[in-house]
């Protein structure tokens, strides 16, 4: 596949386009509904099947169905993702009018730190082929002991992120607003609001590691690889406003994306044995996830939409507005620093 160089600074300007649209229609805080985060989520689809239709058109039908493939695992286990979030949101008190600009900036990094990875694994499988292998088995085993902790939750107030992050950095119990740091008496702090967005990058880097060799069990080219990665994550902040209260319903879907690690892994490791085509590796993926997640629905049809209960992080509040009013300039001037000094 012959990609040139201009193609990629369109895809990146489009990405950068599609990301200031999105942070100019929620500039300001508010609590986005189900009906506006069903909105956008159609938007961010529609544009991820747009640009896999130009591909097709512009590279042909089989590079057409490896984008679509790597689109549809990427989508898939991106939903696991947003489950950790609603946990970590929830565990921390977010007010919901904060947490669009927390998503917003994660997923701002999500697609810098997967575009730093998918350049290493590029290099990797190009100089040493053998290292399909390593993924491969990484993958099944990850699929197996997905299997196995099912059942387990995750306790951001126990993460060793949370621990370090507490203990090296001043942390405020209050929310100001949509800042991540603040200024009182002369003193520069973080506000909650921060040790939720290092949490929730954090989190997106540890999910990065199985979803990148996962893609690459579909597809070898880069640029498909980053850009099904981009066009599945810049849709994950409306998915979470969509499906956060209905994180209960998806009972079985944890054990669906396991099936898709190992079948994914299966495929890469029989490389060389049997090629499966992109097309029927597309259709058994979409077949695991529609069967975890109608076995699901049909488990707990007569549920409704509920906020998750998880264990705090901690007694966290809103600032009171004088609080507010106390607060200093983040930044200040030099001669600003050098009279207080005084």
């Amino acid at each position: 596949m012959s990609v040139p160089l201009w193609a990629w600074f369109v895809v990146l300007g489009v990405i950068v386009a599609m990301l200031v649209v999105d942070l100019v229609a929620h500039r300001k805080a508010h609590v986005i509904g189900i009906r506006e985060a069903a909105a956008w989520s159609i938007v961010w689809v529609l544009s991820g099947i747009t640009f896999g239709i130009v591909v097709w058109n512009s590279w042909g039908a089989e590079f057409g169905q490896q984008y679509f493939a790597g689109y549809v695992i990427e989508k898939s286990l991106a939903v696991d993702n947003v489950f950790v979030w609603a946990i970590i949101f929830a565990a921390f008190a977010v007010p919901r009018e904060y947490q669009h600009r927390v998503l917003f900036l994660g997923v701002l990094g999500a697609l810098v730190f997967r575009g730093i990875f998918i350049a290493a694994g590029a290099a990797l499988i190009e100089n040493f082929s053998w290292i399909l292998y390593v993924f491969a088995a990484f993958l099944i085993l990850t699929g197996i002991q997905m299997i196995r902790t099912r059942n387990e939750h995750v306790h951001p107030e126990k993460s060793r992120t949370l621990k370090l992050f507490r203990r090296f950095v001043p942390m405020t119990d209050a929310y100001h607003g949509q800042r991540f740091l603040i200024r009182k008496a002369g003193v520069l702090v973080a506000t909650p609001l921060l040790a939720v967005l290092v949490l929730v990058e954090v989190t997106d880097i540890i999910f990065a590691v199985d979803s990148i060799p996962a893609i690459f069990a579909v597809t070898s080219e880069p640029f498909l690889v980053f850009t099904a990665n981009a066009f599945a994550i810049l849709g994950l902040r409306a998915m979470y406003f969509l499906l956060a209260d209905l994180i209960h319903r998806f009972r079985y879907l944890k054990i669906g994306l396991a099936f898709v690690l190992v079948w994914v892994g299966v495929k890469m490791a029989l490389l060389d044995v049997v090629k499966i085509p992109t097309l029927v590796s597309l259709a058994v993926v979409a077949l695991i996830i529609a069967v975890a997640i109608t076995a699901s629905l049909i488990a707990t049809r007569g549920q409704g939409r509920r906020e998750i209960e998880v264990e705090s992080a901690g007694a966290f509040r809103l600032a009171t507005e004088e609080e507010m009013a106390e607060l200093e300039p983040v930044f200040r001037s030099r001669r600003a620093m050098a009279g207080s000094r005084r």
